[in-house]
């Protein structure tokens, strides 16, 4: 089942992947899931219109360090301005340019932007085709339709491999769905006998038996962790089956660096999240949750985050 991945020349040492997660997948947070064994992370994603801008909000979503591959995720409905930002600075260092088109949020989808593409394959098609000519790695990310009635999986897979996109990942759920019920492990079946190029399986994978269960079902080359990651990034180090770290000084160097780089305002919100879903199961979780989101700073959270992780 675990395997290292060559995706057109970029080899990832394991088929296990970090998903773009928006709000989430900065780079500090990226960097603590590559250090448990992720083999490849995305960024969170990116607007295409925002670079296109010169938006620094949009810039510091792309910060990122010297690991490797790494692969950023934009979005857009403009062929020109999408090849644009493949091509811009911002986006230089990253191996691999993933195009959203699965984003179900109407804040998104009102604008022809994410998972509204799904109902316009020519657009689409026009999107990758033009992203591709920038010389980049492109991957595409969606879903297998707008909803049960309406799935599209196996010829969207084919048309993105035409139109130059070295893989595809497909979240296993119609855009309806949003994020609940079961992952349609045919649909996925079915692109992945369709193309050529490397598949990855998205979609309610919690644990090792769900990642392998994926794979089984799908045939997929790769699978997804989402959510799963927020609540216990630990969650590679299971399916890879790798000694986990403690949990302590991983925790507090992501807040330093997330500090370091976003400032201590953002790192005390962001980390207070982060602290909050590791508590997810635990005895007096409502009492320590009460305490993480009236934490005034990071030191704060550290207190509390050394209680949770007593071991050091």
């Amino acid at each position: 089942m675990l395997h290292a991945l060559d995706i057109a020349g970029m080899v990832c040492p394991n088929n296990v992947f970090l998903a773009p997660m928006a709000g989430y997948t900065n780079y500090p947070f990226r960097k603590v899931c590559t250090g448990l064994g992720a083999g490849l992370t995305f960024t969170e994603m990116v607007s295409a219109k925002g670079l296109h801008y010169n938006n620094e909000e949009t810039k510091n979503l792309l910060l990122c360090g010297e690991e490797t591959p790494k692969a950023a995720q934009i979005f857009g409905s403009d062929p020109a301005i999408m090849r644009e930002a493949c091509e811009s600075e911002e986006l230089a260092p990253f191996d691999l340019i993933d195009i959203n088109m699965g984003c179900p949020m109407p804040k998104v989808t009102r604008n022809g932007e994410g998972s509204a593409l799904l109902e316009d394959m020519p657009l689409a098609e026009k999107i990758i085709s033009a992203c591709a000519k920038s010389g980049k790695r492109i991957s595409v990310k969606f879903r297998t339709g707008t909803d049960e009635a309406h799935k599209v999986t196996r010829e969207f897979a084919k048309m993105c491999e035409g139109a130059g996109a070295v893989m595809i990942t497909i979240h296993g759920r119609t855009r309806d769905k949003i994020y609940a019920g079961p992952c349609d492990w045919a649909e996925i079946a079915a692109a992945k006998e369709a193309v050529g190029i490397p598949v990855c399986a998205n979609g309610g994978i919690w644990n090792e038996r769900d990642a392998r269960k994926m794979i089984e079902k799908t045939g997929a080359d790769a699978v997804m962790v989402a959510r799963a990651a927020l609540y216990d990034p630990f969650v590679f180090c299971r399916i890879l089956g790798t000694e986990p770290p403690a949990a302590l000084p991983l925790f507090l160097e992501q807040m330093r660096l997330t500090r370091e780089l976003y400032g201590e305002r953002f790192a005390t919100v962001f980390m207070r999240k982060m602290a909050a879903f590791r508590l997810k199961g635990l005895p007096h979780a409502n009492g320590y949750k009460r305490r993480l989101f009236e934490a005034a700073d990071t030191a704060a959270v550290e207190n509390i985050v050394r209680e949770l992780f007593p071991e050091g």
